[in-house]
């Protein structure tokens, strides 16, 4: 099984969750974008659903496969998100923002009662940090919010680059409007303490580390998916 099939075998077991009526939260992400290729076919069938993009280019997905939309304003209290995740550990605590829609995706996971987490195994860590931290950040003060981004790092005894991301020759600019600076810092023995950190800084607008909002995970190898729950891995 290669890493797309992973992909698709732990969207397949997620859309066992998915029922009719329900108003689900959409992810943004290559696997994401299994599940919702496989949500189609369902909808095709006559599944019943009303779904919430996290990002422009799952909407614009969405679309295409005729999988209808509504507004995070038209249906505020969602039952339902399904997302992938470029880290989780064994508390369910995530690294997210890859693909760059980390604000998105945590307002949209916060209005829902539940969130799962759909991933390959390669994304199962025991500590967080391996994958760049994403960190949302305003235009405005962009040197002086970086400055002060290092210096929470430091004091939280973190070191690494923060990189800001870019989209070709240009700097890559979030559906927000907004940068990302990717933090390296390797590893994050308290994320709960960083995340405080980060958002004590005016500058930043939101960061990739989800706490506390995952309230299960479908994980894919090589032997097919399995459920994380916390401290379960």
């Amino acid at each position: 099984m290669d890493a797309r099939q992973m992909k698709i075998e732990a969207a397949r077991a997620a859309l066992a969750y998915v029922e009719s009526g329900m108003r689900l939260g959409i992810g943004t992400g290559s696997t994401a974008e299994e599940f919702v290729r496989l949500l189609a076919e369902k909808v095709a069938a006559g599944l019943s659903i009303q779904g919430v993009p996290t990002s422009e280019r799952t909407a614009k997905l969405c679309n295409e496969l005729g999988v209808p939309l509504k507004s995070l304003d038209e249906l505020p209290e969602l039952d339902l998100t399904i997302d992938g995740a470029d880290e989780l550990d064994g508390e369910l605590t995530l690294i997210k923002g890859g693909g760059g829609a980390l604000l998105r995706e945590k307002i949209v996971a916060a209005s829902s009662a539940r969130m799962i987490v759909i991933a390959d195994q390669s994304k199962v860590v025991e500590t967080l940090g391996a994958f760049p931290l994403p960190i949302e950040v305003n235009p405005f003060g962009l040197v002086s919010t970086r400055i002060l981004i290092e210096k929470a790092a430091s004091r939280l005894g973190l070191s690494g680059a923060l990189n800001m991301r870019h989209a070709g020759d240009s700097l890559f600019v979030t559906d927000g409007g907004h940068f990302i600076v990717d933090a390296s810092f390797g590893r994050i023995p308290d994320a709960e303490a960083l995340s405080s950190e980060l958002y004590s800084i005016p500058g930043v607008v939101e960061h990739g580390l989800f706490i506390h909002m995952a309230t299960q995970a479908i994980i894919a190898g090589p032997a097919g998916a399995r459920t994380l729950q916390a401290n379960n891995t």
